[in-house]
């Protein structure tokens, strides 16, 4: 039987088509159908900022000096948690086989970190994130996700518990009924098939 990949990045890509800014819509929905297609996505200065700043982090971590006190601060925060830990799950949901796919910036002592980087934040920002959610199902000994969020200025944290956080399968369902209605089934089916599939 066929497996089918998905990432939270997919998913999130499609959920953004909601949360877009006003007149923004069609673009989101755009840029949904290019993730979707697997092509590459032309990349925004704000998501050229992130990785540059993720970067960074990185670097502090493996023994750079560290550039900015925000980098410091993060750096302090994830050091000795496991760094860029990739993860794989199958997983049945109303009846289709899929290959969840992930990959965790850090994992320390039964935390996720996640590490951003947004000119503006406000408390609540990732509330509707489908991140926090998907990377739970993904990593069963986690019980916490953090987001590290820096502005240049500040570093904020915004936390997320397993408990309280409800599982993926209604959103992946919603997804599917999405596909279908815009008639795009088949596009997943092609393009996320899974390696190994029949």
């Amino acid at each position: 039987m066929s497996k089918y990949l998905l990432t939270q990045s997919l998913l999130g890509s499609w959920l953004y088509i909601y949360n877009a800014f006003e007149g923004y819509e069609e673009k989101a929905y755009d840029d949904f159908l290019l993730t979707l297609r697997r092509e590459p996505i032309e990349q925004t200065e704000a998501m050229l900022a992130g990785i540059e700043f993720e970067n960074m982090v990185n670097a502090s971590v493996d023994g750079a000096e560290a550039k900015t006190n925000c980098v410091k601060i993060i750096t302090d925060i994830v050091m000795g948690g496991q760094k860029q830990v990739a993860l794989y799950k199958d997983k049945t949901i109303n009846g289709v086989d899929y290959l969840l796919y992930g990959k965790l910036d850090y994992l320390k002592a039964g935390i996720i970190y996640d590490i951003k980087f947004s000119k503006s934040y406000e408390v609540g920002k990732y509330t509707e994130s489908i991140q926090h959610p998907f990377y739970f199902e993904l990593c069963p000994e986690a019980k916490q996700f953090d987001y590290l969020i820096s502005d240049g200025n500040d570093v904020f944290t915004e936390t997320y518990y397993r408990k309280l956080t409800p599982e993926i399968d209604r959103t992946v369902i919603e997804f599917m009924e999405f596909l279908s209605k815009c008639k795009l089934t088949e596009i997943y089916f092609e393009k996320w098939k899974a390696q190994g599939g029949d």
